[in-house]
Formats: C-alpha cells, sequence, structure tokens
C-alpha cells in the first residue's frame, strides 16, 4: 500500500508540474521555450532567496579564447572581481580596451562567475579585457553597497591599467537585469564624478522602482521576472518599501530628471518582460536629452531569452547588438 501510495503521490506531482509547465510556456514563442524556464521563474522572497542564491553561485566556464583569473579590489570591504582576458597574448599590442560587466540577479542574487560566458565571449570576439565585481547584496546590504562596489571596481581598474593591460581611456559599462540598472547608475555618477566611459549597455534593465507599484503589468512578467519578485528585489534594494514621492539619487537611475552627457547607450528590452516599459522610456529620454541610444525590441522576448535560448533566431540580434554597440566604441 505504501508502495502504491507513493507512486500515486508521484504522479500527481507530474501532472501538476506538466500542467504549470504548459502554462508557463503558453504564451513563450516555440524557439524561446527552454526546459531551465521553471526554474528561472521561482519567485523571489524570502523563503526562495537561499535555494536562487545557490544556483547563481554555480561557476560557469568562459569559454575557449579567454582566460578569467580572480583579484581582489582592496578597500573595506574589499570586491572580489572576475577578470575575463583574450588567451592571446598581448605582447607588443598597444592596451586593450575593457568592459565594466555588472551581474544580474535583481540586486539580491547572482555572482561574477554565473556570468563568465558572457564575459567570454565578449574577450573573445572583442578583444576586450571583462572585470566583473562580486558586489554585495541586498537585503543584508542595501543602497549604495553595490554601487559603492562597482565604482571602487572602476576606479581600481583605471589605477591598475597597465597591470591589467587596458586603454583606461576605453571603457565600457554594462549589464542585465539589475546589473543593468547598476551599469546604469554608474554611467550617471561616472559623469558627475568627472569620469569619462566610453559606452554604456543596458539589457533588460533594471531602473525604475515605480514600476513595483504598478497593477496594469498588460500581461508581463508570467515567465523568469515576476512582478512579486520585482517587489521583493526593489524593497531589498533601497531599504525599505518602494513610493511614487522620492528614492535616494542614483538608487533609481529612470528617475533622472537630466540625462545630457551620458555615454552612448544600447538599450534591449523583451516585450514579455514588465521591465519592458521602464526600459524604452529610458532610452527615449537618453535620445531626448541628446545621448546617441539603440534600442533593440524583441517581439515575444521574455526577460534574459538571449541567455535561456542563446540559439533561437530572435536572440541573435539581441546578442549581436551588443557586441556592435560595444565594436562601434571601443574597438573602432
Amino acid at each position: 500500500m505504501k508502495k502504491l501510495a507513493a507512486l500515486a503521490g508521484l504522479a500527481a506531482v507530474i501532472v501538476v508540474a506538466r500542467r504549470y509547465l504548459q502554462k508557463l510556456l503558453a504564451d513563450v514563442p516555440e524557439e524561446l521555450r527552454s526546459p531551465l524556464l521553471p526554474i528561472f521563474s521561482v519567485p523571489f522572497n524570502r523563503w526562495t532567496l537561499p535555494f536562487i542564491r545557490a544556483m547563481y553561485r554555480i561557476s560557469l566556464p568562459s569559454g575557449p579564447g579567454a582566460t578569467t583569473t580572480e583579484h581582489l579590489v582592496p578597500g573595506a570591504p574589499a570586491v572580489r572581481v572576475l577578470v575575463s582576458t583574450p588567451s592571446e597574448p598581448s605582447d607588443g599590442r598597444p592596451p586593450r580596451p575593457a568592459v565594466l560587466w555588472i551581474h544580474s540577479g535583481g540586486m539580491c542574487v547572482g555572482s561574477p562567475q554565473f556570468e563568465t560566458p558572457i564575459a567570454g565571449r565578449f574577450a573573445r570576439k572583442l578583444g576586450v579585457v571583462v572585470v566583473s565585481p562580486d558586489y554585495r547584496r541586498a537585503p543584508e546590504n542595501p543602497f549604495p553597497a553595490a554601487l559603492d562596489d562597482c565604482m571602487a571596481t572602476l576606479t581600481w581598474m583605471r589605477a591598475r591599467a597597465d597591470e591589467l593591460g587596458i586603454d583606461p581611456d576605453r571603457i565600457a559599462v554594462g549589464g542585465p537585469s539589475g546589473g543593468g540598472g547598476l551599469a546604469a547608475a554608474v554611467a550617471q555618477r561616472s559623469f558627475d564624478e568627472g569620469i569619462n566611459l566610453r559606452a554604456q549597455v543596458l539589457a533588460y534593465p533594471m531602473l525604475d522602482d515605480r514600476t513595483a507599484l504598478r497593477e496594469d503589468l498588460n500581461g508581463r512578467g508570467r515567465v523568469v521576472w515576476s512582478g512579486s519578485s520585482n517587489v521583493f528585489g526593489w524593497t531589498a534594494y533601497l531599504g525599505r518599501a518602494p513610493r511614487m514621492s522620492d528614492a535616494p539619487e542614483y538608487a533609481a537611475p529612470s528617475r533622472r530628471t537630466d540625462l545630457t552627457g551620458l555615454p552612448p547607450a544600447w538599450v534591449g528590452v523583451a516585450d514579455h518582460d514588465i521591465l519592458y516599459d521602464e526600459g524604452v522610456a529610458y532610452a527615449q529620454k537618453l535620445r531626448a536629452d541628446g545621448v546617441a541610444c539603440e534600442i533593440v525590441d524583441i517581439a515575444g522576448m521574455y526577460h534574459g531569452a538571449d541567455e535561456l535560448a542563446p540559439k533561437a533566431n530572435s536572440s541573435q540580434p539581441f546578442r549581436d547588438g551588443i557586441l556592435n554597440h560595444l565594436r562601434t566604441y571601443l574597438t573602432n
């Protein structure tokens, strides 16, 4: 009887899981469907956070043509960074351009070693040095901890340019999701502090805490980054619940009223993503303030689809757009 009960229970779990997966994938174009979607669609909350963090701490290979090393940016606290460099020797060549790549994770999870395939791709295809900080995460370390760590890394890159083999005058900043929001904040703060950056790459960026207050999400956010995850992420990062009235300077880059003088931008948005509207609005504001800005809008794409379904035809213009933007402003 116990065996029969166990088998019945297992069968019930399989049925529920299949129905959940079918519902999850219903609005996702077939070419963008991934068996990993249910895993990456687990909502962020205080109960799931430890398990999601463990997943995002996995080390993934950088791939052929790139070498990744670990360094420590001194400070209080020190910041661990991963540096991905093209494998081919640079002897006799001029210093390479560099990218400060800020990992995703909704300000709460993530690690540079989980995104070494991205860093390795940039190093291999563009011949650049990619520096990825293991910045402090919320809610244990709310704003401005993560931004301060990213700025400390940028300062370290410029100060150690000779050691790293990079040109301090050819540095771009970029990142996806929460990392995209931090990249936008780094671009703003760098401009205010007189640090010249060549370009910024914002992939489905988390820019506006006011989105967490919206109820009219137009059916977006069914997969990967949900409305409840967005509320949790912003609350953790701000150290309080989001509110319409205000947010600290640089915490929510969309709130900045004047974007004049910021580096040329590439903004990629996904029309199934709850961050879609804020990404489009920020790109339009950049253009209105005279900043060169390319926006790539992919129909049917969800948050992070370019990495979960990298071989899909609709992922290619997204991935190629990032490379072309960096190539234009760093290597040409």
